[in-house]
């Protein structure tokens, strides 16, 4: 990010407190491309911004379930984009069939703490999934893109790490090449998100794109996406105790959509801001601009983990 970009976000904007989806003001004539979002956190954004009358695109996976979504929010302004971010030839393919300018790409879909799994591109699942799906995407639309990048990341982001920095370190873990962790995966995957967004308004900046890059996270809520990893293991333990888990602590899913609505809509919001919600240790609660972990903003880092990216995916941005 530019000195300027940079001093609003350290400045921490301030969000109005308990601002909630009936703050999101009209969205009518709006275009918002959403992915992950036939379930948790997508879904209620999904939701939130038809209801506001913006236009939502659905980009899933599995398709039959996202026309399914799209049946049950009983709306013309819903459409569905199929996308398997575990494979970067159906990234291409859904990019070229995005043909309407974006005003809103939310970067949401993802996996956590999975085994040990390789996408079709020989990348370890959660960095291929998290991180180096979306970043090929969002380079692939980046000249349909018209105001906002929004990237969903997680507190998570403070127990990853790309060991020494490096390229070839971080290649290494983009391949799956050391000692698998299923969180240390998953924490890595979300610090590239937070580099990514930093890196990216850096670069919108000098490079006077139309578009700014925000991060949200959405504390502890209560979706599916924690029980991914106990189910593709066949851990019934852990599907039941993640479950009680949520019931438990977690806030609703439509709660942990407020601080990805925030980035994706608040006014003249700073660019490289980063939302989470309010709460004690920012499990729970309203948005809130708050500060990664002082890693997240190595620029140095950003740059190794950019030119590994694009060298790994393919994609050059404009």
């Amino acid at each position: 990010m530019d000195s300027n970009s940079e001093k609003n976000a350290l400045a921490l904007q301030v969000i109005p407190r308990g601002w909630n989806a009936s703050d999101l003001g009209n969205q009518s004539g709006k275009h918002f491309l959403i992915t992950g979002a036939t379930s948790g956190i997508g879904l209620e954004s999904a939701r939130e911004l038809i209801r506001a009358g913006a236009l939502v695109t659905i980009a899933a996976r599995d398709l039959k379930k996202a026309e399914q979504v799209v049946k049950e929010l009983s709306s013309q302004r819903a459409k569905v984009l199929q996308l398997d971010l575990s494979d970067l030839t159906s990234v291409r393919k859904a990019a070229r069939e995005v043909k309407q300018e974006i005003d809103v790409l939310i970067l949401n879909a993802g996996v956590m703490a999975t085994p040990f799994t390789k996408t079709a591109d020989d990348f370890e699942l959660q960095m291929g999934v998290n991180h180096l799906g979306h970043f090929a995407l969002a380079g692939l639309l980046s000249d349909r893109i018209k105001s906002r990048v929004v990237s969903v990341s997680s507190a998570a982001h403070r127990f990853g790490n790309f060991g020494q920095g490096s390229q070839d370190a971080i290649r290494d873990i983009c391949l799956g090449r050391i000692k698998y962790q299923p969180w240390s995966a998953y924490g890595a995957s979300k610090l590239a998100n937070l580099l990514f967004t930093f890196e990216l308004e850096r670069i919108a900046r000098k490079a006077n794109y139309s578009f700014s890059a925000f991060a949200a996270h959405p504390g502890y809520a209560n979706t599916n996406l924690q029980s991914v990893g106990p189910k593709m293991r066949g851990s019934i333990i852990e599907q039941r105790g993640t479950a009680f888990a949520n019931s438990l602590i977690a806030q609703s899913a439509s709660r942990g959509a407020l601080p990805t609505l925030c980035a994706a809509t608040f006014p003249n919001l700073y660019g490289a801001s980063y939302l989470g919600p309010d709460g004690l240790l920012e499990m729970r609660g309203f948005p809130k601009a708050t500060r990664a972990r002082s890693i997240a903003y190595d620029q140095g880092l950003a740059r190794n983990l950019w030119s590994v990216s694009s060298e790994l995916t393919g994609v050059n941005w404009r």
